[in-house]
């Protein structure tokens, strides 16, 4: 099993809005739709990050199974030690399964659902065994596959393990780990309230809205800008640019924020003196 390359989040659903009539699943298989085909590629079949043609659908489906292609990445080591090797034992029962989905009155198979997802590939294990695995398009069995908002829960854990090694104190205020952000909206917060999303910082993830904050935090760290572009230049220069809402206190309320896990990450990293990356492949992945 290769690597899994951690890739930092935006929210598909909310950025492709299904709720427009778009090509089917079926349609829209890379292969079918023939991109990055050729030696060299034809004009109307090249991707780019730098015009964001790469992450507008059907294009978007090359894109997620060849993420490494379009932005530097970093690898997870499992290392060279003894590795776990999953046993297979295939059900085909589970793709005639049957259910009603929540918005309909009809029923579909486990099996149909792939195409209504766009799933592009999918394990399923049971008590350690891979039990059901398909690739309906784009991925393969060795492939990398961008994981998005997972890496989130990568970087709970990283901070729950240094937590449990008493490493990392919940506790604490922000301010206290990462003296940059003593002027920004995080400053007062715990780093228990970053952990659990609980900020009141001002920072919004409507991927619909244009003005929302999280487009000026993915053009902090976008490789790609215009020449004209005077913000932040990385992750850590934007967070200290975050502000806090007015008469609002951390630990009121939840709030989805990529912000959140992007400074969480790099508490981890003031604590450890190792990139997120490290910190997977030597706590999580390697073990």
């Amino acid at each position: 099993m290769k690597a899994t390359v951690l890739f930092s989040a935006l929210a598909l659903a909310g950025s492709l809005g299904f709720a427009q009539n778009y090509p089917t699943a079926e349609q829209t298989v890379p292969d079918v739709m023939g991109w990055m085909k050729g030696f060299p590629p034809s004009q109307e079949k090249t991707l780019h990050a730098s015009d964001g043609s790469f992450f507008e659908f059907p294009a978007l489906r090359y894109s997620v199974n060849h993420m490494r292609e379009f932005f530097p990445t970093r690898n997870v080591s499992s290392g060279n030690g003894k590795k776990y090797q999953l046993k297979t034992k295939l059900d085909p029962a589970i793709g005639n399964v049957t259910f009603t989905p929540w918005d309909s009155d009809k029923t579909m198979t486990f099996e149909e659902s792939l195409g209504a997802n766009y799933t592009d590939g999918i394990i399923v294990m049971h008590k350690g065994k891979i039990v059901y695995e398909k690739y309906p398009a784009g991925l393969k069995p060795d492939g990398l596959h961008a994981a998005m908002s997972v890496s989130k829960s990568f970087t709970g854990t990283i901070a729950s393990i240094l937590v449990a090694e008493g490493k990392l104190e919940p506790s604490k205020k922000v301010f206290e780990y990462i003296p940059e952000l003593k002027d920004s909206g995080f400053a007062d917060a715990t780093v228990q309230e970053v952990m659990d999303m609980t900020t009141a910082v001002k920072y919004s993830e409507d991927y619909n809205n244009p003005n929302a904050e999280i487009w000026a935090y993915s053009a902090a760290g976008n490789v790609f800008r215009p020449a004209d572009y005077t913000g932040p230049q990385n992750y850590y220069e934007y967070l200290a640019t975050v502000k806090k809402l007015p008469d609002s206190e951390h630990g009121d309320a939840f709030g989805y924020r990529t912000v959140n896990t992007e400074l969480l990450a790099w508490i981890c990293s003031r604590v450890t003196g190792q990139g997120l990356a490290d910190m997977v492949s030597g706590m999580i992945w390697k073990p």
